[in-house]
């Protein structure tokens, strides 16, 4: 890649949290930011990763038969099945690879098989790039991705073909870098972006697909080298050479690709001691070291590495179960923390942007935003303790984080800009496949901090938003996807920000998809949603064009509902937050006929 400048992708070193003079990632000397010191907002909603960690928890543990409402939680998975066989993360949204693993896995951890595997099968073929998989159909393959659809293609007793599996090992070798590590792809490995996640799933990866006796597809003693070497001198792992600390999540994906590969760590009883030492105050495990939330994922983590230690955890389980039966919620599912406190970013950020949020109660909202940039990763998380994510990271600029601390936003650019992909795009967050939502969400934060998108390869920008070019006009999330009105919107904008020119003319595109009683519609031009209205009215915003707001007024009367803004006029209730921030700006919208100059809308992508 070219035009970037030499520190893209750059890792950088810093102190642990309590070193002397050693500031954190959230520019908090030597402490982490205290999530309950103020409020944010939540969904109430069970969220899919929490569950999938949950169930698995309480396997891992023997005490399946534990898990709180287990029919009630099955529910909760299948209702996250598509028609196309594929899982999706909630209900409505296109089916991906992560979601269809952990909800697969999950339901056989209950013991209960999942519906019509046939056509899930089915699906897994259409993300098969040809040598491994994509997270979505048409999408790059990474080993994320190729890490879930192997082992639900195990789940699911789907045998590769022979030369299929031959072209997904010599892939899989691909990954190793020269430093014995393995990247995301094999562009990556050629860059040395080396991480302890993609050593996991890698490994996992073959071992899903491996003939009983056969070597792995990589130098082992290099890898096994690279592994052990990320262990700290207390025990704990770090995701890579640069990490800012090590954490449960980095130990269990060490531990667990070294036992995988028949080793262990240099120091086992170290990192057993470790990881007991994360303990809480309940007597289950918390991320990193003086990190104050007992969350789900920390209790997964802990219990996995325990587990691919060897070493017992019959004095974990207990506290453990408690602590994950307190993070239920009624009629199924799992948040990350207890329920009444299981904030997200998205929530958070929708409120603080709302007209009519007092400042006061919209500075408390920033500031728990801000709480939500943690060591490792330098942007925003959706839910604070899980990986950090791109469109999280935007709809917290949006709404005011880090305005007043120019440090923090330095370690959100160098994050940002660490993050972009070998093909120019970006994916939701590191290691990720590249799709144009998100590589649309990655050019509207750096705007929103006024960065100029020249700190990224603005030529693979522009590449890989050609690359998802559609025949007969328009954009498709991923190469080789048909045209929607939202992809084609974000694709504008991000060739705008790549070439320093104005938007592409939306015109013909909104013609397009404008619905005859109000709104816009994603495909074709008949049902209107939110999310595509709001993207026609701020790319209609920026380029200077008229808008209707008596065909703007019509779309948001039919969303209209007791308990809130629809997402369609065909939803029988309110959306939540989300939805209802999106039709509180077009609603400002629509009655401001002042038309202040400059965009006053800002670009807010979710799919």
């Amino acid at each position: 890649m070219t035009g970037t400048a030499g520190t893209r992708g750059a890792q950088r070193a810093t102190r642990a949290p309590g070193a002397p003079g050693a500031t954190d990632v959230a520019g908090l000397p030597g402490a982490f930011p205290d999530p309950d010191a103020v409020p944010g907002a939540a969904t109430g909603e069970p969220d899919l990763w929490c569950g999938y960690a949950a169930v698995r928890t309480f396997a891992w543990l023997g005490r399946a038969d534990a898990v709180p409402d287990r029919e009630g939680t099955a529910r909760y998975l299948r209702s996250r099945r598509n028609a196309d066989g594929g899982y999706a993360w909630s209900a409505g949204m296109a089916s991906d690879a992560w979601a269809t693993f952990y909800c697969t896995q999950a339901l056989a951890d209950l013991g209960h098989p999942p519906d019509r595997p046939e056509r899930t099968a089915r699906w897994l073929d259409s993300t098969w790039t040809g040598e491994a998989y994509g997270m979505l159909p048409g999408q790059g393959a990474e080993v994320w991705a190729t890490h879930f659809s192997a082992r639900t293609a195990a789940l699911l007793g789907r045998v590769h073909a022979p030369g299929e599996r031959d072209r997904l090992l010599r892939w899989l070798g691909a990954l190793q870098a020269p430093d014995g590590g393995l990247g995301w792809t094999p562009a990556d490995a050629r860059r040395g972006r080396t991480d302890v996640r993609a050593c996991f799933y890698g490994v996992h990866a073959w071992a899903a697909v491996a003939l009983p006796g056969e070597a792995p597809p990589w130098h082992a003693p290099s890898l096994v080298a690279w592994l052990r070497a990320r262990q700290d001198a207390g025990g704990g792992f770090r995701f890579s050479p640069a990490a800012d600390v090590p954490c449960a999540w980095a130990t269990y994906r060490a531990v667990g690709a070294l036992a995988a590969l028949g080793a262990a760590p240099r120091r086992p009883a170290a990192c057993a001691r470790w990881v007991r030492a994360l303990r809480g105050a309940s007597g289950a495990f918390v991320r990193w070291e003086g990190y104050p939330v007992e969350d789900v994922w920390a209790s997964f983590s802990a219990v996995g590495t325990l587990r691919a230690l060897g070493a017992p955890t019959g004095d974990v389980a207990g506290p453990v179960v408690r602590r994950l039966t307190a993070l239920a919620l009624p009629g199924g599912g799992f948040t990350y923390r207890e329920p009444e406190r299981a904030d997200d970013a998205l929530s958070t950020a929708a409120l603080a942007l709302r007209p009519d949020t007092p400042p006061a109660r919209r500075a408390e909202l920033v500031r728990w935003l801000e709480s939500c940039q943690l060591p490792n990763e330098g942007g925003v998380m959706y839910m604070p303790g899980r990986g950090a994510e791109v469109r999280c990271t935007l709809w917290a600029v949006a709404a005011g984080a880090f305005a007043g601390h120019p440090d923090r936003r330095a370690v959100l650019v160098e994050w940002l800009t660490g993050l972009q992909n070998d093909d120019g795009g970006f994916g939701y967050w590191s290691g990720r496949g590249s799709d144009l939502v998100s590589t649309a969400s990655a050019v509207e934060t750096l705007r929103l901090l006024d960065v100029p998108a020249a700190v990224l390869d603005t030529g693979g920008l522009a590449a890989f938003t050609a690359s998802c070019a559609a025949p007969g006009g328009g954009y498709g999330q991923v190469p080789g996807a048909p045209a929607t009105l939202r992809a084609t919107l974000q694709a504008h904008r991000i060739v705008a920000a790549a070439t320093g020119r104005r938007p592409a003319d939306p015109a013909h595109a909104l013609d397009r998809h404008r619905v005859r009683g109000g709104g816009y519609a994603d495909s074709g031009d008949r049902l209107p949603d939110l999310l595509s209205t709001y993207e026609a009215v701020v790319a209609s915003d920026r380029a200077g064009l008229h808008v209707d707001t008596g065909h703007l007024e019509l779309f948001l009367k039919a969303v209209e509902r007791p308990d809130g803004t629809a997402w369609t006029p065909l939803s029988p209730a309110g959306g939540g937050a989300l939805a209802d921030l999106l039709g509180a700006l077009l609603r400002g919208y629509a009655v401001d006929t002042a038309r202040a100059e400059g965009p006053r809308l800002p670009a807010l992508t979710l799919s």
